[in-house]
């Protein structure tokens, strides 16, 4: 067996870098790897599709922690590394450099790929996907003013791609299955609004469309869709969903649904292993209910939570789960999952970008949309928590803070 202090991450990104900061944090003596399959230290995710993509933001600055921070003394950083099978009874994971690491305490930070499109001519040149720093910096090198952009997928990724193309000038096209503009994460509502919005800023919006086919002569120069129109592109990114990484927790015999399954401790089926953030399945007793997250909030709190516990403590996982996203001067923040809602209430001015929607189940505040409102969305936060039930008429009036109304 390894010494009793070797814990080891296994992948190197938001959630993995939380785990070592917060083991360094609480002064954890034993020696700590992290191994990730890119060649970059922890960095930041959100700002890819955001200020990095619009070149506001430099590699640099997306790191978690500087590369100093991991002092090789007590982390042993290995990059440009994949594990491809862990042992559980042996207690040691082995890596794609055929090395085997001992581990007492096992972090699975394996985090999800995008989900890919099978298509004839996927394989053109100028087709992309957006996960890393390198998949931005090839799009970059193709977002030339007067261009053409066709993205496949209108979720938050899809949408912060075309309001940052549209503020470098580029001609945008952004093609979407459902009948609505991130429809997996929003009330159509909200969806209404955004659509206006990129229409305003002259995106054209194809909703209610797939993707048959790229086309081009070794580069892509159209997407053809399932409505037989072909779109002209000289670029396309595709943001069409992610795919969470369990192989490696199914192949070492952990249980898995929807995700590696994890208890509140952030404990998968074995209790010397650990997975935090968009590859765990967990439950959450806020909530009442096990689900899945593709949040950075959730990947940070897990971490922190997973951590505690491997420091001796006894600390359970317990979290609202929270969003944002960057599209244009519009800042929308959420607080909670508005799934089930039957009352919609409207807190300041649509039409000034400057509002919420607040979603209420049987009288119940169970989540906010907050665009452009910090207020609205930070005072919410402890309505949304204790399961307030407000009546509406206060909630609508922008002359009673919200804070205000926690009884």
């Amino acid at each position: 067996m390894p010494l009793m202090k070797d814990v080891v991450i296994v992948g190197a990104g938001h959630g993995a870098g939380q785990v070592v900061s917060t083991l360094v944090q609480k002064k954890y003596h034993g020696r700590i790897t992290l191994i990730g399959d890119e060649p970059w230290h922890p960095y930041q995710r959100p700002p890819l599709s955001k200020k990095y993509l619009a070149g506001d933001m430099s590699a640099e600055r997306l790191y978690l922690k500087p590369k100093s921070f991991y002092n090789p003394a007590v982390i042993d950083v290995k990059l440009d590394t994949r594990v491809i099978a862990i042992d559980p009874i042996a207690h040691s994971v082995t890596t794609s450099g055929d090395d085997t690491v001992p581990y007492n305490k096992l972090v699975l930070a394996t985090g999800s790929r995008p989900r890919l499109l099978d298509v004839s001519g996927i394989d053109l040149e100028g087709i992309h996907y957006l996960r890393n720093i390198d998949d931005v910096d090839k799009i970059r090198e193709g977002m030339s003013a007067g261009s053409k952009i066709t993205i496949v997928g209108a979720g938050y990724i899809g949408l912060e791609v075309a309001a940052v193309a549209v503020s470098l000038g580029l001609n945008v096209s952004v093609i979407e299955m459902q009948d609505r503009v991130m429809g997996r994460a929003v009330s159509p509502k909200l969806s209404d609004f955004y659509q206006q919005v990129h229409r305003d800023h002259g995106v054209n919006l194809v909703l209610g469309a797939g993707v048959n086919a790229f086309v081009g002569d070794g580069r892509v120069e159209g997407v053809v869709l399932s409505t037989g129109k072909t779109l002209p592109a000289d670029i396309v990114v595709i943001g069409v969903g992610i795919v969470p990484n369990v192989e490696l927790a199914e192949e070492s015999g952990l249980e898995t649904a929807n995700g590696i399954v994890v208890d509140e401790h952030c404990r998968t089926s074995d209790s010397d292993i650990y997975a935090i953030g968009d590859c765990t399945f967990h439950p959450n007793a806020l909530l009442g209910c096990n689900l899945r997250l593709e949040s950075v909030h959730n990947a940070l709190e897990q971490a922190k939570t997973a951590a505690n516990n491997i420091c001796g403590e006894d600390d359970a996982y317990s979290q609202i789960p929270w969003f944002w996203s960057d599209q244009y001067n519009l800042k929308l923040q959420i607080f909670g999952l508005s799934k089930g809602y039957d009352q919609i209430v409207v807190r300041g001015e649509p039409n000034q970008h400057s509002f919420a929607f607040l979603y209420l189940r049987g009288g119940v505040l169970i989540s906010i949309d907050a665009v452009n409102r910090p207020r609205d969305f930070v005072q919410s936060r402890a309505l949304i928590a204790t399961g307030a039930k407000v009546a509406a008429d206060k909630l609508a009036d922008v002359n009673i803070q919200l804070k205000d109304l926690l009884l």
